[in-house]
């Protein structure tokens, strides 16, 4: 919950965003995400959601359209017991596990792993539409975000 800030070696603060993640290099790297999959609470919407719907998705700092490319399965709210396979649509008060794409480069954890980044909340229309928990993450395998100079040269000397 606090705020920290920290200065990096040959890092200009022009290359630095809302939602850029900073990590380990060699433990566990910051990853984009090419996909993830989560569970997703309906709280309010007018109408119904389904595949195909790219709201925008606030998670840790970054605001960024998701797409909801596959509605897996809806389950109960409180059990989590598995309703039904490929909803056709999801509307207020549903619960679904979702494999969800973002249209940007994004960076973003399963809950278990990473709490603070696996969490967040879907908006459209001004408001909060759902929220949701990642429960796996598919990481893009080599197109991981920006190395940085000082980076490199850590990497050459070992």
């Amino acid at each position: 919950g606090d705020n920290v800030g920290f200065n990096v070696k040959n890092v200009s603060v022009k290359d630095i965003r809302r939602g850029n993640v900073a990590g380990d290099s060699k433990n566990d790297p910051p990853m984009e995400a090419g996909s993830f999959n989560a569970q997703v609470i309906i709280l309010n919407h007018p109408g119904q959601i389904s595949q195909g719907y790219a709201p925008v998705l606030d998670c840790h700092t970054a605001h960024i359209a998701c797409k909801f490319a596959e509605l897996k399965e809806k389950i109960d709210r409180r059990s989590g017991k598995k309703l039904e396979d490929n909803p056709k649509a999801l509307k207020s008060g549903d619960a679904a596990i979702v494999e969800m794409i973002p249209g940007k480069p994004m960076c973003v954890e399963s809950f278990s792993t990473y709490p603070p980044l696996g969490r967040f909340a879907v908006r459209d229309m001004r408001q909060t539409v759902a929220v949701g928990v990642i429960k796996s993450v598919e990481k893009k395998v080599g197109g991981s975000g920006k190395v940085t100079k000082s980076a490199q040269k850590a990497a050459k000397t070992k």
